[in-house]
């Protein structure tokens, strides 16, 4: 396997810096426009697959996987924690995301 180039490399960090600064404004923009905020979550899932960018754990988890929204609790999602579970529910689209709830003390050892 040959190594990316350092123009890829680039390319990459560039489209990192997009996704987080489409990340913010999908915050923002939540409670006054939110088919805009769904846009640019759309927008930053696409820049994240042609650049081969993942997006980091903390906002892929904010985000539906079904209906592409922002997640805001108490606006349009709810969190419950059953068991070793953290159910994330939208409620826009209905769609149940399922995360593992690990205590730090468990994480640790």
């Amino acid at each position: 396997m040959r190594k990316p180039s350092k123009k890829s490399e680039k390319l990459q960090k560039i489209a990192l810096e997009r996704i987080h600064i489409l990340f913010d404004l999908a915050k923002n923009e939540i409670k006054k426009h939110p088919e805009r905020s769904k846009r640019y979550i759309e927008l930053m899932r696409t820049i994240g697959m042609r650049y081969n960018v993942r997006i980091p754990k903390e906002m892929k988890r904010q985000i539906c996987k079904k209906c592409n929204s922002y997640l805001l609790p108490g606006y349009n999602c709810k969190i419950r924690s059953a068991k070793k579970i953290m159910l994330i529910e939208c409620l826009n689209c209905g769609n149940i995301m399922r995360y593992p709830y690990i205590k730090e003390n468990l994480k640790n050892k």
